[in-house]
C-alpha cells in the first residue's frame, strides 16, 4: 500500500452527501493518471545534448554537428541511449501516437550520432561505415523495444510502417548525419510540440535553396522526394500527388504564380539534385 493510500485510508471524514471513500480514491487515481505532469518518456537528456552540440546556421535552414563535443559528452549520450533501451514494446504500445513518434525520431537521431562518435574522428561520411555487402543503415547494433535493430529498422520498419503514423514530414526530422539531410534539430522532439516541430522542419528544409529551388525549367528538389515520393502520394494529410505537397509549401519554395499553375496541371518538370553525403560536421 502506498503512502498516499495509507493516508486516505486513515482519513475518512465523508458525510452522507460526499462521495464514498472508494469513489473518491478512484477519482484521485484517475486525476493523477491524466495529470499534465505525467510524461510517457523523458527526453531531457537528449534535449540538453542537442542544444549544446547542434548549431543552426544564421538563416536557420541548416545545422552543423559538433561530433567532438558529443564525444566529450559520451557518458551523457550513452546514458540517454540506455534509457531508450529500457522501454519495452508493451510500454511503447500504450503511448499516444505523438509520444511514440517523438520517441522513434529521437532514437534514430541519437543512435546515428552514436554511430558517428564510435568512429570519430576518422570519418568523412556515414557511408564510410558500410561496404559493398552492407550499408551502415543495416547494421544491427541498437537495442530498442525488445530487439536489436538497425537504423533502417527504426525508420522503415517502425516510423514508416504502413498505417502506424502516415506522416511524410518525418523525412525532414530524421537525420542521416550528412550535409544533404534536413537539419538535425537542436532540441528533442516532444509529443506536445511535435506538430509545430515537424512543420518547422519542413519549412526550413524547403526554404534551403541549396537543396530545393526553382529553375528556369521547373523545380530542382532534394533526392529525398525521389526516394520517398510514395510517402507524399498516399493521401496522407490530403496529398494525392507530390505536386500537391509542393503546392502546399509553394511560398517556402518561392514558386512564381505561373509555375504554380503549371505544377497544378502536372506540366512543370521536377528534377532531383545530387545528394551530398559529406558529414554534417561543425567546421
Amino acid at each position: 500500500m502506498t503512502y498516499l493510500t495509507k493516508r486516505l485510508t486513515a482519513y475518512r471524514p465523508f458525510t452522507r452527501y460526499s462521495f464514498s471513500y472508494r469513489a473518491a480514491l478512484a477519482l484521485l487515481v484517475t486525476l493523477l493518471a491524466i495529470s499534465p505532469l505525467s510524461h510517457a518518456f523523458d527526453h531531457s537528456q537528449w534535449d540538453a545534448l542537442a542544444k549544446q552540440h547542434v548549431h543552426l546556421s544564421a538563416d536557420g535552414f541548416t545545422s552543423e554537428v559538433d561530433y567532438q563535443g558529443f564525444a566529450d559528452d559520451r557518458a551523457a549520450l550513452k546514458a540517454y541511449l540506455e534509457s531508450l533501451s529500457e522501454v519495452s514494446w508493451q510500454e511503447f504500445e500504450q503511448w499516444s501516437k505523438p509520444e511514440q513518434l517523438s520517441f522513434l525520431i529521437n532514437a534514430y537521431n541519437s543512435w546515428t550520432v552514436e554511430l558517428i562518435v564510435r568512429n570519430w574522428p576518422d570519418i568523412e561520411s556515414i557511408r564510410d561505415l558500410g561496404n559493398l555487402l552492407s550499408s551502415p543503415w543495416k547494421k544491427e547494433f541498437i537495442p530498442l523495444l525488445g530487439e536489436t535493430r538497425s537504423l533502417d529498422d527504426i525508420e522503415h520498419g517502425l516510423i514508416r510502417e504502413d498505417g502506424r503514423f502516415n506522416e511524410p514530414r518525418i523525412h525532414f526530422a530524421v537525420n542521416c548525419a550528412s550535409i544533404g539531410c534536413p537539419p538535425l534539430r537542436a532540441e528533442a522532439f516532444v509529443a506536445d510540440q511535435l506538430e509545430q516541430q515537424l512543420e518547422q522542419q519542413t519549412r526550413w528544409f524547403l526554404s534551403d535553396r541549396s537543396r530545393n529551388r526553382v529553375s528556369k525549367d521547373g523545380l530542382e528538389v532534394s533526392s529525398i522526394f525521389n526516394w520517398y515520393g510514395n510517402d507524399f502520394e498516399r493521401g496522407w494529410a490530403g496529398y494525392q500527388r507530390l505536386e500537391d505537397f509542393f503546392l502546399k509549401y509553394a511560398d517556402d519554395l518561392d514558386i512564381p504564380a505561373a509555375q504554380r499553375k503549371a505544377l497544378q496541371q502536372e506540366k512543370l518538370d521536377i528534377d532531383y539534385l545530387d545528394y551530398d553525403w559529406k558529414l554534417n560536421v561543425k567546421r
